[in-house]
């Protein structure tokens, strides 16, 4: 039924003409390199998706904790949005920019930053930090419907950043942190993967593995769905599987105790 409602769901989105945003990597497209993984790149790429999964956890920490803050101090929900869109209209002017308004998929001002531009050759080194701030305050002020789309700036953002430091290929870093930094966040490796594949092609199938799973490794018991419940310890915790996020961020999970000694009768 997942797989026929997600055709389906295709199908109805192509037929009122909206689409996927069309993110190029040219990095190995064709050719006879088009399957060869490269081990420096491979190495290069296992430690951007480290850096994919703090970054994860780091954001979905984030909006706990100013969410819960926000919650202590001001009691009344109505207000929390008040204040946060006070304090984002704030570092609006304090920072002099529009950019990281809104999902990132289009720009507030003409020449501004989207998710397309870290596939460009120039390096942002900041602006995944700076979509991070914005991102959190709104979100942990009340404010929902998108914490998926800014993920993807997020990861692009960081991945672009990374490529500069690790002299990588700025592109295909985008492109890998377009999906890991929310394979970390949502606990998703595999799904991570699948899309990753499906928007930027197989050709990268090997990076955006190790990327989406490495992130997912590295992002610890915690994540942007507090419900997702815990199937199998991503370390030697002692956590239960079956336990919720919210509980192993609470501490409050239940613990794996020793197993029982198997009843046996001597006779």
């Amino acid at each position: 039924m997942t797989l026929l409602a997600a055709v389906v769901g295709d199908w109805t989105c192509q037929a009122w003409g909206i689409h996927h945003g069309f993110y190029h990597v040219d990095f190995l497209a064709g050719g006879a390199k088009a399957l060869t993984v490269d081990p420096l790149l491979l190495a290069k790429v296992a430690v951007a998706g480290v850096a994919f999964g703090l970054v994860g956890l780091l954001f979905a920490e984030a909006n706990h904790l100013l969410g819960g803050w926000l919650k202590r101090l001001v009691p009344y929900g109505p207000l929390r949005p008040v204040i946060g869109g006070l304090a984002v209209i704030g570092l609006v002017y304090a920072l002099g920019t529009r950019d990281y308004l809104g999902l990132g998929v289009s720009a507030a001002d003409p020449g501004g930053m989207t998710i397309n531009t870290f596939f460009g050759p120039d390096i942002h080194p900041w602006s995944w930090v700076l979509k991070v701030l914005f991102t959190v305050v709104t979100l942990s002020a009340g404010f929902k419907g998108g914490e998926v789309t800014p993920l993807f700036f997020i990861g692009a953002a960081l991945g672009n950043a990374l490529a500069g430091l690790l002299g990588a290929p700025v592109d295909l870093f985008a492109a890998l942190g377009f999906v890991a930094v929310f394979a970390g966040a949502a606990n998703t490796p595999l799904a991570c993967t699948l899309m990753g594949i499906e928007l930027f092609g197989a050709t990268h199938g090997v990076y955006l593995a190790v990327a989406c799973f490495l992130a997912y490794l590295c992002s610890g018991h915690n994540g942007i769905y507090l419900s997702q419940r815990i199937a199998v310890p991503k370390a030697a915790t002692g956590l239960a599987g079956g336990a919720t996020l919210r509980e192993a961020r609470s501490g409050r999970a239940p613990a794996v105790g020793p197993r029982p000694a198997p009843s046996s009768t001597i006779h």
